[in-house]
């Protein structure tokens, strides 16, 4: 906990921690908001999806301006920007003035201010803590908003049965302004870089994305990760559940791997091999067999250890790559190689949710979990066959430019 002597630190971890808290509980908000307001899920979609569109489009731009201006600036507006936002959107609602039409609109603002979030939030952690304090600070990052999104999901909840969605999303907006407020205190750099051409920065980050293999294999590793673990737990889960140990008993699972990822966060602050990406890569496997047990034998006593083990092991995968990023790429680049990563990372994730149902129709529901369950372990051996991901070591990166 030492690392918390940072001033700079606190302050960015109590500011992130907060801004997940109200992401836990906006996406609460709007969907009831949509569903009191036309009942219907094809409009509660769209709005949900041009916000998704709208935050991958703008991740690239993002990046760029997250490596020229100073990050917690940046980070203060887009929280401001954020709470302007949520503060429309609850007004809208209480007043009886909101449309799906406005609700996109706002959704499409919103995803752009995440986008130009999303990168600055990531790169800026090294300009909080000692390089050689990295490892537990992006550690309790991990755990405060692991902590947080738990805590949203029920508050949402409760606010939107207790009070209704509109004020649950003024809730939200003032939960963003003490982001910003947090934000503010992080202060740091208030130098601006010198400007140059945005397709020139671009392809300086993309420059230094591809140069290093371990980062690349890494990202198409993940675009079919989260493909298959969104299809498999995210579409087919619930659907398993329904028809064996019930939707309560879901919702325990998922707690399970929730409750996963704070000890995953627990033992990185304290311990992480010195081959902390080879380590993490590897875990990846653990991944599968929530998927396993869910196509092969549904019962609740065999799935609730798996979905820990599985949270706990994504946890030390993402604590590790992110220690591996921040120690390896220069930090003038940083959130562009972060912004290049999170576009590869997801952009597979809608199509591994749209064509899990056609497949499971055609192939049965438990033979698609099991192919979802042996893609992850494929892809992760494949990944392991890079040689950059077996030796990189911490601190010091590997030099030789193949996989």
């Amino acid at each position: 906990m030492g690392v918390l002597s940072h001033a700079r630190f606190r302050w960015l971890a109590a500011a992130r921690t907060t801004g997940f808290l109200g992401n836990a509980v906006a996406p609460i908000a709007l969907s009831f908001a949509v569903l009191d307001l036309t009942g219907s899920v094809g409009d509660l979609g769209f709005v949900v999806g041009v916000r998704a569109i709208a935050n991958v489009v703008l991740l690239l731009a993002g990046g760029v301006l997250a490596d020229r201006l100073p990050r917690a600036l940046l980070l203060q507006g887009s929280s401001l920007a954020a709470a302007a936002t949520a503060a429309l959107m609850a007004a809208s609602v209480v007043a009886g003035f909101a449309s799906v039409p406005l609700l996109a609109a706002i959704g499409l603002v919103n995803g752009a201010v995440a986008a130009v979030a999303l990168p600055a939030s990531y790169s800026i952690t090294p300009e909080t803590v000692p390089p050689e304090q990295l490892q537990p600070a992006n550690a309790l990052l991990r755990i405060g908003t692991n902590s947080a999104a738990i805590t949203g999901a029920s508050l949402g909840g409760l606010l939107v049965a207790s009070a209704g969605p509109g004020w649950a999303m003024a809730a939200v907006a003032v939960v963003f302004t003490l982001e910003a407020l947090g934000y503010v205190r992080v202060g740091g750099e208030r130098v601006v870089r010198p400007r140059a051409n945005p397709l020139a920065e671009l392809r300086e980050g993309w420059t230094e994305f591809v140069s290093r293999s371990w980062v690349w294999v890494v990202v198409l590793q993940f675009m079919i990760v989260n493909a298959a673990v969104v299809g498999g737990a995210q579409v087919l889960g619930p659907v398993v559940a329904d028809e064996t140990f019930g939707r309560a008993a879901w919702g325990l699972s998922l707690a399970c791997q929730t409750a996963g990822a704070v000890v995953g966060g627990i033992l990185a602050a304290r311990w992480l091999p010195r081959r902390a990406l080879l380590f993490g890569v590897a875990l990846v496997t653990l991944a599968a067999p929530p998927l396993l047990v869910l196509g092969v034998v549904p019962h609740l006593a065999v799935l609730m250890p798996a979905m820990f083990l599985c949270g706990l092991a994504l946890e030390q995968f993402t604590i590790a790559w992110d220690l591996s990023l921040q120690e390896n790429v220069p930090g003038d680049r940083l959130a562009r190689v972060y912004s290049y990563d999170m576009i590869g990372s997801y952009i597979a994730v809608p199509v591994g949710g749209l064509a899990t149902g056609p497949i499971a129709s055609a192939a049965g529901t438990g033979p698609t979990l099991v192919g979802c369950a042996v893609l992850i372990v494929v892809t992760t051996l494949v990944a392991l066959v890079s040689r950059q991901i077996r030796t990189l070591r911490r601190g010091s990166e590997v030099s030789e430019p193949t996989p």
